[in-house]
């Protein structure tokens, strides 16, 4: 066995409907051994299977959600033990809006797992407040409203790709009346600088055109912010190192994410790009909303 570093246990789990299989089948392309619907009891016999491998370090990921019934309140402290053990633990939880999941179970006319008697909405709220601890102690969260089998495919492989070295770091700009990035690591606040939306010239403009972020970057405490930011960052980036997390997205946040938002995120995505080992994204969530 590679004794170089940690076997590696993800743990995935999250909303019904937000594309478990679909992660499940990803992994499997991607060379991790998949384990479906498991009783969250079994995850330390399981886990054994590591210490009987005598060829290339495994990489097991395990599908637990509420399917497993009353076995699925003894997942957390499942997961708290298994990381006390010389095993690599991650926890992906994958989350999507209300609407996306009513849409989809009804695309697919089953019912949630949790709704009963009542409604899909009433089963979605039951299981929000089953998960919400879940959620909280999550290393990875995937929001998948906005993605369709294919991207969600490949958002898997760009964080668990067998083969990927480094930590892959996507930056993200978003506008907050849109709402915060469910599955964001980290969020700063570009709304302390003047708005180019209240500029004529470059209210039609984005980020993404010199003349606005020039304006943006010519702003007294903007690259001192970023300076700051950007050391922040590489703390924090060489802690996830060091716990073995390989993906990581910085959101980058002002009013309509068309401006200010843009801008900075391509500047620190520029940065963070000559970093040794990290593979830079960039996405412009909310660009064209406006």
């Amino acid at each position: 066995m590679d004794t170089t570093r940690k076997p590696e246990l993800l743990i995935v789990t999250g909303m019904s409907g937000a594309g478990r299989s679909t992660v499940g089948n990803a992994l499997e392309d991607q060379g991790w051994y998949v384990i479906d619907n498991l009783p969250p009891q079994m995850l330390s016999p399981i886990s054994d299977l590591f210490s009987l491998s005598k060829a290339s370090l495994p990489r097991i990921a395990i599908i637990i959600d509420v399917r497993g019934g009353e076995f699925f309140n003894d997942l957390i402290s499942n997961i708290e033990q298994l990381r006390t053990r010389e095993i690599n633990v991650q926890l992906l939880f994958l989350e999507a809006n209300d609407s996306a999941l009513v849409k989809r179970f009804e695309s697919v006319r089953r019912p949630h797992p949790l709704q009963g008697e009542g409604t899909i909405v009433d089963g979605i709220n039951a299981e929000r407040k089953e998960l919400l601890a879940l959620r909280e102690m999550a290393d990875i969260v995937f929001d998948t409203t906005e993605l369709n089998v294919h991207q969600l495919t490949n958002r898997v492989a760009e964080a668990f790709a067998t083969n990927a070295k480094g930590l892959k770091v996507n930056v993200m700009s978003f506008g907050f009346k849109y709402g915060i990035p469910a599955d964001a690591d980290l969020v700063a606040d570009a709304r302390f600088i003047p708005n180019p939306h209240w500029k004529d010239e470059l209210r039609a403009k984005t980020g993404n055109d010199a003349e606005v972020s020039d304006y943006v970057m010519a702003q007294p405490g903007v690259e001192d912010f970023i300076k700051n930011y950007v050391a922040a960052l590489r703390s924090v980036l060489a802690g996830y190192r060091t716990e073995n997390k390989r993906f990581a997205t910085i959101a980058i946040g002002c009013t309509g994410g068309k401006h200010r938002s843009v801008a900075i995120a391509n500047r620190i995505a520029k940065i963070l790009a000559d970093e040794a080992d990290v593979r830079i994204t960039v996405k412009h969530r909310d660009l064209g909303r406006e």
